[in-house]
């Protein structure tokens, strides 16, 4: 009898536990004929953009990468915003939990 409460207890605590946060992953496609030297994303119509996730990395145009986004599926609408070697800037809103690849074409 014991057991059969523990074991009722287990499942009722796992079916309350909140669903775990998974990172999102795509591929990232540079054809826009200008090197993408920066790359932020913050999830839809939050203002803060956080850090360049190209870090100290840059993608040249013809060139592609993988996108890891951690707790992406908390909020699948994305802003993205991208900074190319002129200085111009694209800006986006994709859902990435739908998206296996963002290709960035030439303006």
């Amino acid at each position: 009898m014991l057991s059969t409460r523990l074991a009722s207890a287990l499942v009722i605590a796992a079916l309350a536990a909140p669903a775990m946060a998974q990172d999102v992953s795509f591929q990232l496609v540079n054809d826009s004929g200008l090197t993408l030297m920066e790359f932020y994303t913050s999830p839809a119509d939050e203002g803060s953009w956080g850090d360049d996730l190209l870090v100290a990395n840059v993608l040249a145009s013809g060139e592609s990468g993988t996108v890891d986004i951690s707790n992406g599926d908390q909020q699948c609408d994305r802003d993205l915003r991208f900074v190319f070697e002129d200085g111009s800037e694209m800006i986006d809103r994709v859902n990435i939990c739908d998206t296996a690849s963002y290709t960035l074409s030439p303006a």
